[in-house]
C-alpha cells in the first residue's frame, strides 16, 4: 500500500492520541490544524507588502537577471508586442495578453525571462517595479 507525505504527517500527529475516545481525537486534530493555519496566517501578514510568495519573488528575480541578456525589438509597432532575441532562441511577447511564445508566461502566470526583457524595453530602468501590473491574478 502506498502512502503519501500527508498521510504520514497525519499518522505522526495521531500516534500519541490512539488510546483516546473519538471526540478527543477530532478535537486534537482541529486544534493542531488551527495552530498550523495561525502560523501560516502570521507569516503571510508579516509579508503583506509583497504581492507574491517568496518562491515566486525568487523566480521573478532570476527571470530579471536572465532577461537582461536578451535583445528586444518592437517589430510590429504595437506598444505591447515585442520580439525577444536570445543566443539560441527567439520569442514573441504580448504584454497586454500576458502571453509569450515560450508558453512559460501562460503556464506559470508570472513573467518569463522574455517578458522581463520586454518590460525593460518598454519601461526602462523602472521596469522592476512594473512587473506586478502584468502578472495574472
Amino acid at each position: 500500500m502506498m502512502t503519501t507525505n500527508i498521510t504520514e504527517s497525519m499518522n505522526a500527529m495521531l500516534i500519541s492520541k490512539g488510546e483516546y475516545p473519538m471526540a478527543s481525537i477530532f478535537n486534537s486534530i482541529t486544534k493542531r490544524f488551527g495552530e498550523i493555519f495561525r502560523e501560516r496566517r502570521a507569516y503571510i501578514l508579516k509579508c503583506k507588502d509583497n504581492k507574491f510568495i517568496p518562491t515566486a519573488e525568487k523566480i521573478l528575480r532570476d527571470n530579471i537577471s536572465e532577461g537582461d541578456s536578451f535583445y528586444v525589438d518592437n517589430i510590429s509597432g504595437y506598444e505591447s508586442q515585442y520580439t525577444v532575441f536570445g543566443i539560441v532562441s527567439m520569442a514573441k511577447v504580448d504584454l497586454l495578453e500576458r502571453s509569450c511564445s515560450c508558453r512559460k508566461f501562460y503556464m506559470v502566470k508570472i513573467q518569463c525571462d522574455h517578458a522581463m526583457a520586454s518590460l525593460r524595453s518598454k519601461h526602462g530602468d523602472a521596469y522592476g517595479l512594473r512587473f506586478y501590473d502584468y502578472s495574472s491574478p
